[in-house]
């Protein structure tokens, strides 16, 4: 079966070609059956934003390995054992890519996440044909497309998002990169009543498509001033829920200041291995009382991932794809920032 594997490391913008990463299609065999196992024909795989970061080499895995886990496809063989779910041949469906063992200490202590076993579980993508545990498997509502089921791990995402912050309804939100997880998670938080809603994203493609999702204000950090536009918009009082999805190092430790007086600061993306942010403890810890944390992964999340994902506007999210044979021009079109997402077609005859 087809499969894109990345074989070699490096950024894909690297001017030298023999030091630039690189992606290609290759044949492996299709992995067999277990028990408690699911086969599924991949429809679509998305290529998230931490696909470029595994070409780049950020786990110093060796090449050649698969990436992908944003899919949505149709099951094509179940093992004997995988009946616990009702899931049967011809269902529409997504899932988590990582399995969890449910056994050890942090599965049981309600942080899956934290699973010393969950890469075991790995199943690439980015191939004609993917095999998960059952329990990684969700069957997709009927009235959500393969194309948009796709887009149900980074849902899972932003509903992660929603449980960090604990939002009230009324709290003034701001979420810093215009990606697809910051479109989402604004989407989300809209939702959920969020006013003074503001993106910052220096990209103005972006900064229209918040507009269009519901955001009240937006924010260019390159050509504007953050915190008198976030004076102006807040009153003074900065926003009570800060959310970063932009994982870039220069955007980190300008959000400190823009949040309120007891507020919270959620950094919702991947971030370089070496970066460290300068934080002063005293005033923002201490005299501001802010709760600062992170997201990893979204265990627990799929089931109300899925019975929410057809209330999010996800046309602008489906609308660039490539086929599984063009996975070189897929990855191209990704670095360039200039579509909300890239999905790539892994079978003909899904739709």
């Amino acid at each position: 079966m087809k499969q894109i594997q990345v074989i070699k490391t490096g950024s894909l913008r690297d001017p030298d070609e023999t030091t630039r990463g690189e992606v290609d299609v290759r044949e492996v065999p299709e992995l067999t059956v277990g028990p408690e196992d699911v086969k599924i024909k991949v429809a679509y795989c998305a290529i998230c934003g931490s696909d470029p970061h595994l070409v780049e080499g950020i786990f110093g895995w060796e090449p050649p390995f698969g990436i992908g886990h944003e899919i949505s496809g149709v099951i094509v063989e179940l093992g004997e054992k995988a009946t616990s779910k009702g899931l049967k041949v011809g269902d529409r469906v997504a899932g988590n890519f990582l399995g969890f063992c449910g056994k050890c200490y942090y599965c049981q202590n309600g942080q899956q996440q934290f699973c010393p076993h969950s890469e075991e579980y790995n199943s690439p993508g980015m191939s004609e044909f993917i095999v998960w545990n059952e329990a990684q498997v969700y069957k997709l509502p009927d009235d959500v497309s393969l194309k948009e089921g796709c887009m149900l791990e980074p849902i899972s995402i932003a509903t992660r998002i929603m449980d960090k912050i604990h939002m009230k309804i009324g709290q003034r939100v701001a979420i810093c990169g215009g990606g697809p997880i910051g479109l989402l998670a604004l989407q989300a938080v809209k939702m959920m009543g969020a006013v003074a809603l503001t993106l910052i994203e220096p990209v103005a493609a972006r900064r229209e498509l918040a507009v269009k999702y519901g955001a009240d204000y937006t924010i260019d950090p390159v050509n504007q001033d953050q915190q008198k536009e976030t004076d102006r918009i807040t009153g003074g009082l900065g926003y009570d829920v800060v959310i970063d999805c932009s994982g870039s190092v220069h955007a980190t430790e300008g959000l400190l200041p823009i949040t309120a007086k007891g507020g919270t600061l959620l950094y919702a993306a991947m971030y370089p291995g070496d970066y460290e942010m300068p934080l002063n403890l005293f005033k923002y810890c201490y005299a501001n009382e802010l709760t600062i944390s992170g997201v990893f992964v979204a265990p627990y999340t799929y089931p109300r991932a899925a019975q929410i994902m057809s209330r999010f506007d996800l046309s602008d999210f489906i609308d660039k794809e490539y086929y599984i044979d063009d996975a070189k021009e897929a990855f191209k079109a990704q670095i360039s920032g200039k579509y909300p997402k890239i999905l790539i077609r892994c079978s003909n005859g899904l739709e």
